[in-house]
């Protein structure tokens, strides 16, 4: 039994190494709107999306070589990405809303029943949109990007319980924006 992950488009991925333009296209093709929605969810502009995904394909583009194929190549174009988004929100915005440590533990998430809960998907995307950037940035790498606490304190140089109390605070956040749109069953 191996854990070797087959890489789908490992031809196309070849022809790229050997600095085939068409090639480049192709995988571009292939990943683009996927890394985009990436990008508009952590960043929340379009325009600073297409920016961010233009530079994550050209260094992913640059650092083909380094690609050891040992997770699959949208894993590791998405880690690219994220990691591009995160750069643009520090440099741009600023990232965390300051917290004390010792708060962190002090954050426990309450329990509601939220199966006669029913929203637009619309609305919960609106939602995550006003959130601020590090709220908005943990919450996504988490739910949506599929990282763990531990991979988003490594991404974004925090502590493990900065990530999750920055998760929990988020999701408190967006409760409180859409509280008012609820429609109970």
């Amino acid at each position: 039994m191996s854990n070797e992950v087959v890489n789908l488009h490992q031809d196309i991925i070849d022809r790229c190494i050997g600095g085939s333009r068409d090639a480049q296209y192709e995988l571009y093709k292939l990943y683009s709107k996927a890394m985009y929605n990436t990008c508009v969810r952590m960043l929340n502009d379009a325009d600073d999306a297409d920016d961010v995904l233009q530079e994550a394909f050209i260094s992913a583009f640059r650092n083909l070589k380094s690609y050891r194929g040992d997770a699959s190549f949208g894993a590791w174009l998405k880690r690219i990405v994220v990691n591009k988004c995160i750069t643009f929100i520090k440099k741009n915005h600023g990232l965390m809303v300051p917290l004390d440590e010792r708060g962190a533990e002090m954050i426990e998430e309450e329990q509601i029943d939220y199966s006669e809960v029913t929203m637009s998907i619309n609305k919960i995307k609106e939602g995550v949109k006003q959130l601020p950037d590090g709220f908005r940035s943990v919450l996504t790498m988490y739910l949506f990007e599929g990282l763990d606490h531990k991979e988003i304190a490594e991404v974004l140089g925090i502590t493990e319980s900065t990530s999750k109390s920055q998760y929990l605070r988020a999701k408190l956040r967006l409760r409180t924006l859409l509280e008012d749109q609820i429609n109970y069953g």
